[in-house]
């Protein structure tokens, strides 16, 4: 029935700071649209939307993977103030898989950002956690 993963839908404040974030783990950003309108709202259930829709595709992961990102001008979004915690119910956190996590890491470093947690052996992969926008959490996975 299902065939692969499609993608992860991001509502951000500093859309610009998300599309740098996701830069540095390989996304490019191919689509910029604007959501408004009784379709849209009525699709979202989302009274009023106004959001710009930013589609982040992976340069280079097969099958395609993307990362959408939502700024909404109407309404306000509403701040989680529980998104980093990670024992709360509902989403807890995104993950990617790199083919070299020290070299991810590395790389990560060079734009100031850290992990969040130690490098943690688990289940036959090599995992850590990162702070993402707008507090999510997200998580690199190296297989072996």
């Amino acid at each position: 029935m299902l065939q692969r993963f499609d993608h992860v839908t991001i509502v951000v404040r500093d859309l610009e700071g998300a599309k740098q974030f996701f830069s540095h783990l390989g996304f490019e950003q191919t689509l910029t649209a604007e959501i408004t309108g009784e379709k849209f709202s009525r699709y979202m259930n989302v009274a009023g939307i106004d959001a710009e829709h930013v589609t982040l595709k992976h340069a280079t992961a097969m099958p395609r993977m993307e990362v959408q990102l939502l700024k909404y001008h109407q309404p306000s979004s509403t701040p989680d103030p529980l998104i980093c915690d990670l024992s709360k119910i509902g989403f807890n956190h995104i993950c990617f898989a790199t083919e070299d996590l020290d070299a991810a890491l590395a790389r990560l470093k060079t734009h100031g950002i850290a992990p969040k947690t130690e490098v943690l052996d688990f289940h036959d992969r090599k995992l850590v956690f990162l702070p993402g926008p707008e507090g999510i959490t997200l998580e690199l996975s190296q297989w072996y």
